[in-house]
């Protein structure tokens, strides 16, 4: 079955030529036009991936980003003319898993799905593999094999990314990692020097699982350096 992809553009010859690639490619897509058509779609619908413009008609495109995000891990693929890193750390900061500005190239948006769709279904294999096993820190329990992060009882709401650092950080107490080494262990791309992916995950998971995100006694901040979750004494 060929993976399903949702593509949400307003602009019709951009549109078209992003359908007709994907299509060539292999996917199923399914086209939407305005913010509503996409989250009827979205919620009706199965997908594997969203393609989603950020200038949107009826609904703002982080407006719909957000809501997608609240009810689904799933990859989303921001796509916008908006491409200054005030609006790439914004839209990654909402749950975006990727951003690529317009203009583009349809190889590099080829190489940005097939990225995000290989690094979702390693993320969804890992489960049978992995052995039962919970981290607790001071209130916090991180479900390594179920992917659920439970704080003081309640569960949280986490993208694939802010678990997969967590998790990262977490079964590793103590190791200083670089954003280089974050971004190479999570995203398994080459670092290059961008820190405003990283900066925008770890500040949305602090926001998440911190009591005081600006003085964090999870995930602590070595200056110069990285991020290292201290062990449980």
């Amino acid at each position: 079955m060929n993976e399903a992809i949702l593509l949400v553009e307003d602009d019709h010859q951009i549109h078209e030529m992003v359908l007709n690639h994907m299509k060539k490619e292999g996917y199923a897509v399914t086209s939407a036009f305005d913010g509503d058509e996409a989250l009827r779609l979205f919620s009706t619908g199965s997908f594997d991936l969203v393609i989603l413009d950020l200038m949107l008609p009826t609904a703002n495109g982080l407006d719909v980003l957000q809501l997608m995000r609240n009810d689904s891990t799933l990859p989303i693929l921001i796509m916008s003319a908006k491409g200054s890193d005030l609006d790439k750390a914004l839209g990654l900061g909402f749950g975006a898993d990727d951003y690529i500005a317009k203009p583009f190239s349809l190889i590099e948006m080829t190489a940005r799905v097939k990225a995000a769709l290989r690094r979702a279904k390693q993320y969804s294999q890992s489960a049978p593999d992995q052995p039962e096993q919970i981290v607790r820190m001071d209130g916090l329990e991180i479900h390594l094999a179920n992917f659920t992060v439970i704080k003081n009882g309640r569960e949280l709401s986490l993208t694939a990314k802010e678990f997969q650092i967590l998790s990262l950080l977490a079964t590793n107490p103590n190791r200083v990692f670089t954003k280089g080494q974050l971004f190479e262990s999570i995203w398994k791309e080459a670092y290059y020097g961008d820190d405003n992916v990283i900066n925008v995950h770890i500040r949305r998971l602090r926001g998440k699982i911190e009591e005081d995100p600006s003085s964090p006694k999870y995930i602590k901040t070595i200056w110069g350096i990285g991020y290292k979750i201290e062990a449980a004494k």
